[in-house]
Order: C-alpha cells, then sequence, then structure tokens
C-alpha cells in the first residue's frame, strides 16, 4: 500500500509540474503574440501613411509641373492630338 501511494503521489507530482510548465508557457506566448499585434498595427498605420504619400506624389498636377519646369515638355496642341477607336486599334494588330 505504501508502494501505491509513493507511485500516486509522484505521478501527481509530475502532473502538478507540467500543468506549471504548461501555463507558464501560455503566457510566455500570450505575451509574444501581444507583442506581435502591436506590430502589424503600427505597420498597418505605416501603410496607410505610405499609400497617402504615395497618392501624393503620383499627383497628375505636380507631374505635369515637374515634366513642365524640369525636364521642358509641353502638351501638344489639338491639331496634333489623334484620337483611335479601340476597334481600329484591333484591327491594326
Amino acid at each position: 500500500m505504501v508502494r501505491v501511494n509513493l507511485i500516486l503521489f509522484a505521478v501527481l507530482i509530475a502532473c502538478a509540474l507540467a500543468l506549471v510548465t504548461s501555463q507558464h508557457r501560455s503566457r510566455k506566448l500570450y505575451v509574444e503574440l501581444q507583442k506581435e499585434q502591436d506590430v502589424a498595427r503600427q505597420l498597418e498605420v505605416e501603410w496607410g501613411q505610405l499609400q497617402l504619400e504615395q497618392g501624393t506624389w503620383a499627383m497628375h498636377a505636380r507631374i505635369e509641373k515637374i515634366a513642365t519646369r524640369a525636364l521642358g515638355m509641353q502638351v501638344p496642341p489639338a491639331a496634333r492630338v489623334r484620337v483611335i477607336a479601340p476597334a481600329a486599334a484591333e484591327e491594326k494588330r
């Protein structure tokens, strides 16, 4: 009977240690998850800011201004502009 009690006591101690270890690991993983979610939120904010910045840099008026001033380009007169209908463009291919 003493042997059975000692074996059961050893099993109880092993189970208790396993429980404490798993709870500790679970808490550590939860903290790590929270940190990663914070990083993800920060990256989403930065992504939104970069999209706004890209939209600003790609504005038509800004590009036209740079093309005119820095590159010396100008809009051609209306008489030199030709509009090709999509059907005609496909036939030439």
